[in-house]
């Protein structure tokens, strides 16, 4: 593995690369990832990003995200089969029928979702910002797509909005059930519990608190307690472990591992850098618009 670390580093220099990691990506590939964060974070840096490579290593979304904010890179996707059922859930086709049936209203688009997808919404969103970018939009009614959770929660931080949903959501975070709540506070009753909002409303409810990956980070970062229960992918835990060694983490519920994260390995990375695989690519027809919809966003946060 030291090799392997070694040969991608060289790799890195001679190509020009930088290496992004989401934090639910496994540890081995955080480690020789240059910068490590959440969708919002790594979009923002894929936008100033300097060099000529963007090795991306999460789910074909946020390599997507990466080339629409950053069409002159090359940017890559070291596992190819690294998809996300949540942005499968919601089509073009599907998104333009609910818009006609609420003409006017516009769309708020979850960073998890395809670039054509993007094109077809008014501004982009991540969970970290989705309440502060549904308040900057004058409209009473708003069409948030495509993770109904997410939505639910948004909609009760702002009353005063009306917000149409998508029916969609994130197959690893709807498996965390109030049961599985209830038990860990039985089993860990000084720990915090943090969940992350594409759970059910049912479980969110039951939280000492809501927030996106680097929100409960953050959280347990500036916390004065010691013991907490992590309600979003295990990548967290391991991040938290590792960076807060003088507190405890515990995992919600087993079942909250997303396969499609786990899919790159080191040696995904080193294939990426060695041979130019797999790279990203986006039609003209929807680059510019979703480039729009993210820069919107942007501008906003």
């Amino acid at each position: 593995m030291l090799e392997l670390t070694r040969e991608i580093q060289r790799l890195k220099q001679e190509r020009n690369a930088v290496i992004l990691a989401h934090n639910y990506q496994l540890e081995e590939v955080q480690k020789v990832a240059d910068y490590v964060g959440d969708s919002f974070y790594l979009s923002k840096l894929a936008a100033n990003s300097q060099q000529d490579v963007i090795v991306f290593c999460g789910v074909r979304f946020m390599a997507e995200t990466a080339k629409i904010v950053s069409p002159t890179k090359t940017v890559l996707l070291p596992e190819k089969d690294a998809g996300c059922p949540l942005a499968e859930m919601i089509t073009v086709e599907g998104l333009r029928i609910l818009k006609s049936q609420h003409p006017g209203v516009p769309v708020v688009c979850y960073i998890n979702s395809s670039a054509e997808v993007k094109a077809e919404s008014d501004i982009c969103c991540t969970s970290a910002n989705a309440v502060k970018i549904v308040a900057s939009l004058p409209d009473h009614k708003v069409i948030f797509v495509p993770d109904e959770n997410l939505g639910d929660y948004v909609a009760k931080q702002m009353p005063d909005k009306e917000l149409i949903l998508w029916k969609g959501y994130c197959v690893t975070h709807a498996k965390v059930q109030p049961k599985d709540v209830h038990q860990v506070r039985e089993l860990y009753p000084t720990a915090k519990i943090l969940i992350h909002p594409e759970c059910n409303p049912a479980v969110a409810a039951l939280a000492d608190f809501v927030g996106s990956t680097s929100e409960i980070i953050r959280y347990a970062q500036l916390s004065e307690e010691s013991a907490f229960v992590i309600g979003t992918e295990m990548g967290v835990v391991c991040t938290l472990k590792e960076t807060l060694s003088n507190k405890q983490f515990f995992l919600l519920h087993p079942g909250l591992v997303c396969p499609n994260m786990k899919k790159t390995r080191l040696e995904s990375v080193y294939r990426a850098l060695q041979d130019q695989q797999y790279e990203i690519h986006v039609e003209p027809e929807y680059a510019l618009r979703a480039q729009l919809t993210l820069q919107r966003m942007l501008e906003v946060v």
